[in-house]
């Protein structure tokens, strides 16, 4: 009888809650609402946050951090013979950086040297020429003065003697004198004349010779003044010979860090060759490219926030400081022709340059082309 109802007991199935059955689904569904509703919320308080700061701000994470970078670059060609500096080494302005061979700079510098020396030699001489003219000018009007006053004085010889020939002529007529006081008259007459003609020709011919001195003078001073212009492009000579051989010396143009030093001794340069770059310690700045839709409300002066890749959480104060003239597109080197082909209007962006300001330390360590996030304050 026990085993026949234990059997009996065992055999029936189990019923489950009916109660139970129904709590499950309404406990999920209230779960998943709630989470729902979480969601939303935050959603909702992400969406206008960020609704709000947009309209106090405008971002970009299309910029970069950049500098000066000055190249170094040879203004002769020439081969090298040394390099003082290795990669990434930081120097001063005026350190050497390259040595070129110099030998045959130091040989027109003293070829130079000898044309200076030979044209004021040419100088000096045509100067000599010169004095020497003029004092033969001098010695030749000299003689033209005393010509003149020694023909003035024959003229009054001359005179006299012909007085006294015409008064002798008159005596002679009726016997007063004697023959041969009248032919001494009469010679003495010829000889003032002839003295006359004499010292005539005597003051022509210094005149010539004056004449000719003073084209000799001018003529010599025209060789002073050739001489002098002589030596004056020979000193240029000389200087552009020194010039080149200061160029032998490859400098830095300012203090900073170099870049890769692509140089080998022995290897032969071109003028105007691009050797490497030295990127100053100069304050960077950084680059910020915004779209064209971002700028009606972006003015020169607005605080900017900084945020650089490399120090992150890290925020640096910075000030907009110009807005570039043209798109980075029509910069480039092939910029976009919109009046050929099909047209797709794209949205440009334009460059906008950031400073930074107060004194970072962090600064001092930020090199071009670092990727930055920028959030410029509009107001």
């Amino acid at each position: 009888m026990s085993q026949a109802t234990h059997e009996t007991t065992t055999a029936k199935p189990h019923q489950p809650h009916p109660h139970k059955e129904h709590e499950a689904p309404k406990k999920n569904s209230k779960g998943f609402v709630i989470a729902l509703v979480v969601l939303v919320v935050v959603g909702g308080t992400f969406g206008f946050s960020k609704y709000v700061h947009g309209l106090h701000h405008q971002e970009t994470d299309d910029a970069q951090i950049d500098a000066s970078i000055s190249p170094v670059i040879p203004r002769i060609a020439g081969y090298v013979t040394e390099v003082r500096v290795k990669d990434n080494q930081r120097v001063k302005k005026g350190d050497t950086l390259v040595v070129l061979d110099s030998r045959n700079e130091l040989i027109q510098v003293t070829q130079m040297q000898a044309a200076v020396t030979a044209a004021e030699s040419n100088q000096s001489v045509a100067e000599a020429n010169t004095t020497a003219s003029k004092s033969a000018i001098a010695t030749y009007e000299a003689n033209v003065a005393t010509a003149d006053a020694q023909i003035e004085a024959a003229k009054i010889t001359l005179r006299r003697a012909t007085q006294d020939y015409d008064r002798y002529a008159n005596l002679i007529k009726d016997h007063s004198i004697t023959q041969q006081q009248f032919e001494q008259a009469e010679a003495a007459k010829q000889s003032a004349e002839r003295q006359l003609q004499v010292l005539m020709d005597q003051k022509n011919a210094a005149i010539r010779q004056s004449g000719a001195a003073a084209a000799q003078s001018n003529a010599t001073a025209r060789q002073v003044g050739v001489a002098d212009a002589t030596i004056q492009q020979r000193k240029a000579d000389l200087e552009n010979a020194r010039l080149n051989l200061s160029y032998t010396v490859i400098i830095a143009p300012e203090d900073g860090l170099v870049s890769k030093v692509n140089v080998q001794p022995g290897q032969y340069l071109q003028a105007g060759q691009s050797l490497f770059s030295v990127v100053p310690d100069e304050n960077p700045w950084v680059v910020g490219n915004f779209k064209e839709t971002q700028l009606s409300k972006m003015r020169i002066g607005q605080k900017v926030s900084v945020h650089v890749d490399a120090f992150p959480g890290h925020e640096f104060e910075a000030k907009l400081t110009s807005f570039s003239p043209a798109t980075g597109a029509r910069f480039a080197l092939l910029p976009p022709d919109n009046a050929s082909g099909n047209f797709v209007r794209v949205v440009q962006r334009l460059p906008v340059k950031i400073d930074f300001a107060g004194s970072d330390p962090l600064v001092k360590d930020l090199r071009p082309g670092m990727n930055v996030d920028v959030d410029v304050h509009i107001d």
